[in-house]
């Protein structure tokens, strides 16, 4: 299954309240991202990368925690690095998920050097994505809509860590 294919079944036409609310919420970011802009805090390509990390974010979250439907039953594997021992053992459907996993995280890696505009060191833009992961795997256990695991929030930091370092070379070979 490809990643188009995996993105259309895991989320669900949005309801009108649900635009609504992203595009009020988007466009206060705009708002706040062209007053520091105006200001001369940030530049134009921080202003754009705000409002796609914004964008990132929100389809991530929507696609992870609130499309999913609650089982009512608070489900989470406790085990570090029991999915890597699936794949051990020939669940190779497993190593789908996880580099799912990597690469779910991976673009908002490849956005945060710009947004902040300065060097996101490794472990930085890992704690990064382990914080927002934490957040949806928190999220998934808390409102019954999916499956709270230490290998995802490992597995989407190292997503975020590989995107930051990425985008570090690319732009360190754009000054040359």
């Amino acid at each position: 299954m490809d990643l188009y294919q995996i993105f259309i079944i895991h989320n669900r036409k949005w309801s009108v309240r649900e635009v609504v609310c992203f595009g009020i919420l988007l466009c206060m970011v705009t708002v706040y991202c062209l007053i520091l802009f105006e200001r001369k805090k940030i530049i134009l390509s921080q202003v754009i990368s705000s409002e796609l990390l914004f964008s990132y974010i929100v389809i991530v979250l929507e696609s992870t925690v609130f499309a999913r439907q609650s089982t009512g039953i608070h489900e989470n594997e406790l085990q570090l690095f029991w999915s890597w021992k699936e794949v051990l053992y020939g669940n190779f459907e497993m190593l789908t998920e996880i580099v799912l996993n990597i690469l779910l995280l991976f673009p908002m890696g490849l956005l945060l050097p710009i947004v902040f505009h300065s060097k996101i060191r490794w472990w930085q833009g890992a704690l990064i994505g382990w914080g927002l992961s934490a957040i949806i795997e928190i999220c998934q256990l808390i409102l019954c809509r999916g499956l709270f695991e230490w290998d995802d929030m490992i597995h989407n930091s190292l997503g975020c860590m590989f995107g930051c370092i990425l985008m570090e070379k690319w732009l360190k070979l754009r000054e040359y």
